[in-house]
């Protein structure tokens, strides 16, 4: 599969081989590489080849393939880097540098100076806030879930 381009982005150009880059990875659905701004050496970001700006748009049928690839991947960090364990993220939309889906693989380490998500926590203010904010969550997974036609049913209360 080689994917639909997007002109102008940069992880297409990479994808292209317009751009150059430190490829440590690559498949028919994805490609992995170096971060140009790593968190930790041996920061990877895997990419799909076609071009989808976030996880909500990666079609069903890749899903399961692409994300066995992140787990290879992070198994691949952990041992290359001799490392203790990986962080896996995604950002859709807010935070996400550039406008093409692409999954953070880093390698961590006890003590390496990342704390928590990067971010301040903000607790629930009470028990009620809680039970509506999951019923919220259970709603949109309902409305998704029949508006997809999905096979999956949606959690229990």
């Amino acid at each position: 599969m080689s994917g639909a381009a997007e002109q102008g982005c940069r992880f297409c150009a990479i994808i292209q081989g317009e751009t150059p880059a430190q490829v440590s990875f690559e498949d028919d659905i994805s490609l992995a590489f170096l971060d140009r701004r790593p968190l930790f050496p041996g920061h990877l970001l895997l990419v799909p080849r076609e071009h989808l700006a976030t996880l909500a748009e990666l079609p069903e049928k890749l899903t399961g393939p692409f994300f066995n690839n992140v787990r290879l991947l992070a198994r691949a960090v952990e041992e290359g880097m001799a490392a203790e364990g990986s962080f896996v993220a995604v950002n859709n939309r807010v935070s996400q540098s550039v406008p093409h889906l692409h999954v953070h693989i880093v390698p961590r380490r006890r003590h390496d100076g990342l704390k928590g998500f990067f971010w301040p926590r903000h607790p629930y203010l009470d028990e009620v806030e809680i039970v509506r904010v999951a019923e919220m969550l259970r709603s949109a997974v309902a409305r998704l879930t029949k508006k997809e036609g999905s096979n999956l049913s949606p959690p229990s209360p």
